[in-house]
C-alpha cells in the first residue's frame, strides 16, 4: 500500500483530471544524490549543486541515450524506461546554529480518504519521485490531432530556472517565459487539522502532511535538435501549460510529463518555530523556492513508449484510467526490487548529515533579482581581504536585493557608492 501522501494526490487527480488518459512512472528512494548534471554541465564533475537523481544506473556527467539504454537497472518501476530524472536536493537550515541537513522525501497519507484501486500500485518502499505521463494538447489523437510522439532518442530537456528568486511575468500572459514560471507549483499539505494551500514559492508554515512540489515539463519539440545551447530553445510548453497547442516553431507534440515530489518537512518541525522563524528550507542557494526545477534525459525504449501512447488510451478499459500495469507494452517492477538499484556517487563529498555549508560554492541568495551561479573555481572571488571595497559592495548589494530594492534605483546607486567608499 502506498505510504506517502502521493497516494491521496493520485486519488484526487483521478477524479478531477479531464478524460484524457495518462499513466505513471513511480520511482523509489533515489538512485544517487550528487553534484552531477549531464545537461547543464556535460562532462563536468562536480557541477554546481546537489541533485536527487532517479532512473537508469548509467547516470553520468557524459551519459548518452546509448549508455542509458545499456544500464543494468533503474530505481523507477517501469522497466522499459531507462531515462534519468533529476531535481535539486532540499536542505533544512537550523535557525539556531545555521547548519544544513537533508530533508527526507515522503509525507503523511490522509487516512480519512477511502482506499481505491491504486493502493496496490506501489508498496511502502515508494518514497521518491512520481512522474505522470499525460496525453495532453491538441496534438493528441483523442483531441482530434494526428497523435503524440514518443521522445526521440537522445532528447534532453529542462523546466524551471535555478537562478530564479521571484516571479517576473503576469500569470496567464502566455509567453514561453511566463509558462516556464507557471510550470513550477507547490502545495503545503496540512490535513487533517488544517487547510492546505497552494504557493508559487516556499510556504510560510509547517506542512504537517508534506510539502508537495510539482513541475511541468515542455511537451513540444522543434523536430530537429535533441538539445540546445540554453537547453530550452529546442522544446516548448503547450499554450495553456497543461493543455493547448504547440507553437508553430515546435510542431512535434510529445507526451507531457509532470514531476511530483513530496518532502517530509514536518519531520523537522521541532527544530524551528513557524510563528517566529523564517521558512528554514533551501534549495542550492535559494531561500525562496522559485528556483525549483527539473531535468530529463530520455532513455526510453521508444517503440514501447509509442505503443503505450497510441494503444493504452482506451476509456473503456483500465488503460484509460492511468493504471500502468494494464498497458501490455509496459512492465511494472516490484518496488522492493527497483529500490535495490543504487550507484555510488562520482563526486567525493558529503551531501548528507549535518553540514556547515551547502556542498559546492552556493552562498544563500534571496533575490528578488536572479541569483549568481558560481562554480567551485570561482568561489575565491567571494572572499576578499577584510575591508575590501568589492566585498563590502557585493554584500550590501545582496542585502538591498533581499530588502526588495531594484539594483537600478537611484537610491541604491547612491548608497552603494557611499558604502563602497567607506568599506
Amino acid at each position: 500500500m502506498l505510504s506517502s501522501i502521493i497516494q491521496q494526490v493520485l486519488l484526487i487527480t483521478l477524479l478531477i483530471l479531464p478524460t484524457v488518459a495518462w499513466f505513471r512512472v513511480a520511482c523509489t528512494s533515489p538512485l544517487v544524490q550528487q553534484r552531477i548534471d549531464p545537461i547543464i554541465s556535460p562532462g563536468v564533475s562536480p557541477s554546481n549543486h546537489v541533485h536527487t537523481v532517479h532512473g537508469a544506473s548509467n547516470f553520468a556527467s557524459n551519459s548518452s541515450y546509448d549508455s542509458l539504454r545499456a544500464s543494468s537497472c533503474t530505481n523507477c518501476l517501469v522497466s522499459q524506461d531507462l531515462s534519468n530524472y533529476w531535481f535539486p536536493k532540499l536542505y533544512f537550515q537550523d535557525p539556531k546554529n545555521k547548519s544544513f541537513e537533508a530533508v527526507p522525501n515522503g509525507g503523511k497519507p490522509d487516512s480519512s480518504n477511502p482506499q481505491r484501486h491504486i493502493d496496490n500500485l506501489f508498496d511502502e518502499s515508494f518514497t521518491g519521485l512520481l512522474v505522470y505521463y499525460q496525453n495532453r494538447g491538441s496534438g493528441d489523437a483523442s483531441n482530434g490531432g494526428a497523435g503524440l510522439k514518443a521522445f526521440p532518442p537522445g532528447l534532453k530537456m529542462i523546466s524551471g530556472n535555478p537562478a530564479a528568486r521571484s516571479r517576473k511575468y503576469q500569470r496567464g500572459q502566455g509567453s514561453q517565459e511566463e509558462l516556464r514560471e507557471r510550470a513550477v507549483e507547490w502545495e503545503c499539505l496540512r490535513y487533517p487539522n488544517n487547510a492546505g494551500y497552494n504557493t508559487t514559492g516556499f510556504p510560510t508554515t509547517d506542512c504537517e502532511s508534506g510539502l508537495n512540489a510539482r513541475i511541468h515539463m515542455p511537451a513540444c519539440w522543434d523536430g530537429v535538435n535533441l538539445d540546445s545551447e540554453d537547453h530550452m530553445s529546442h522544446t516548448a510548453f503547450l499554450s495553456d501549460l497543461d493543455n493547448g497547442d504547440c507553437p508553430s516553431t515546435h510542431p512535434v507534440p510529445m507526451m507531457k510529463i509532470l514531476y511530483e515530489v513530496t518532502w517530509d518537512v514536518h519531520s523537522l518541525v521541532s527544530r524551528w518555530d513557524p510563528s517566529r522563524d523564517v521558512w528554514p528550507f533551501v534549495y542550492c542557494t535559494d531561500t525562496t523556492g522559485y528556483s525549483w526545477h527539473g531535468d530529463f534525459q530520455n532513455g526510453w525504449d521508444t517503440n514501447a513508449l509509442q505503443n503505450a501512447i497510441d494503444k493504452c488510451n482506451n476509456p473503456n478499459d483500465p488503460t484509460g484510467s492511468g493504471i500502468t500495469e494494464t498497458c501490455p507494452f509496459l512492465t511494472v517492477a516490484q518496488a522492493a526490487t527497483a529500490d535495490k538499484c543504487k550507484v555510488n556517487a562520482m563526486v567525493n563529498e558529503v551531501v548528507d548529515g549535518q553540514l556547515s555549508k551547502l556542498p559546492g560554492c552556493n552562498p544563500l541568495q534571496s533575490g528578488p533579482a536572479d541569483a549568481t551561479i558560481y562554480s567551485d573555481s570561482s568561489c575565491s572571488s567571494l572572499v576578499s581581504a577584510p575591508g575590501s571595497p568589492n566585498t563590502g559592495s557585493r554584500q550590501f548589494h545582496r542585502i538591498m536585493e533581499w530588502k526588495g530594492f531594484s539594483p537600478l534605483t537611484p537610491t541604491l546607486l547612491f548608497l552603494q557608492i557611499v558604502f563602497h567608499t567607506y568599506l
